[in-house]
C-alpha cells in the first residue's frame, strides 16, 4: 500500500479571497436593501430570503465535503482490504 497521501489543501490567497467575496456581496446586498425604493415588508422579505440562501450554501457546501470525505475514507479501506487479499493469495499461488 502506498504512504503517500494526497491531501488537498487551499492556499491562504484562495481562502482570504473566498472570505472577502463573501463579505463585498454580503455588505453590498446589504446596501442594495437599504437603498431600494420599496417599503419595509419588502426588503425585510428580501432580507430574511437572503439570508437564508446564505447559511443554505454554507450548509450544501459542508454536506458535499462530508460525503466526500467520507467516500474517500471508504475507498481507501476497501484498497487496503483489497491490496491484503492480494497480497495473501499471492503468497498461495507462488506455493503451487
Amino acid at each position: 500500500m502506498s504512504a503517500y497521501i494526497y491531501e488537498n489543501r487551499n492556499t491562504k490567497s484562495f481562502y482570504s479571497m473566498a472570505w472577502i467575496a463573501f463579505a463585498v456581496s454580503f455588505i453590498g446586498m446589504g446596501l442594495g436593501l437599504m437603498y431600494l425604493q420599496a417599503d419595509l415588508a419588502m426588503k425585510g422579505f428580501l432580507a430574511m430570503s437572503y439570508l437564508f440562501s446564505i447559511t443554505s450554501c454554507f450548509t450544501v457546501a459542508k454536506v458535499v465535503r462530508d460525503r466526500h470525505e467520507a467516500e474517500k475514507f471508504i475507498n481507501k479501506v476497501e484498497s487496503a482490504k483489497t491490496e491484503k487479499f492480494l497480497n495473501e493469495n499471492r503468497s498461495a499461488v507462488a506455493d503451487v
